[in-house]
């Protein structure tokens, strides 16, 4: 007998279903590496219309590239430089609907139109940033933003 497969019928049952699976991912796995490398993963499998999606970790002061899903990426990004180093320097989700004018923007891909970076905590303390990029202008919204920002929160439970 076959069972019947059912989908979310709104985004938010779907942002629902992704921090299930994270957890699942995450829980009882020490490595950070091999998490972020799998959340990384999991969120380029979900989310529509996006060109990258990737981590940069907080290492003496700059951000350092971690796992991700894309092109080639910057390296380091100095806090407060980018969209990457204002989130973190602000503390606080960034998103931008046209990456062409934020100032001090860095472009790592050309194909990139609009950002989303949410600060990536554990313990308390900022340790990296979430960065996801689309090729849509205005891609990202107060749902993204709003589940994306739990999406950190369970990840950051387990770094």
């Amino acid at each position: 007998m076959f069972t019947k497969v059912t989908y979310p019928d709104t985004r938010e049952e779907s942002y629902a279903l992704l921090l299930r699976q994270l957890k699942e991912l995450v829980e009882g796995e020490l490595n950070r590496i091999t998490n972020l490398a799998n959340a990384a993963a999991l969120l380029r499998q979900f989310l529509d219309d996006i060109n990258w999606v990737g981590f940069y970790l907080l290492e003496d002061g700059e951000l350092v590239l971690g796992p991700f899903q894309g092109l080639p990426a910057c390296v380091r990004i100095p806090v407060g430089k980018g969209v990457c180093g204002t989130a973190v320097s602000l503390e606080e989700t960034v998103v931008v609907d046209d990456v062409h004018q934020f100032p001090g923007h860095i472009a790592c891909d050309s194909a990139s139109n609009s950002e989303i970076v949410v600060p990536l905590l554990s313990g308390g303390q900022i340790i990296g940033v979430l960065d996801i990029d689309s090729p849509r202008f205005g891609r990202f919204d107060s749902t993204d933003r709003h589940y994306l920002t739990a999406f950190c929160d369970v990840l950051g439970t387990y770094l």
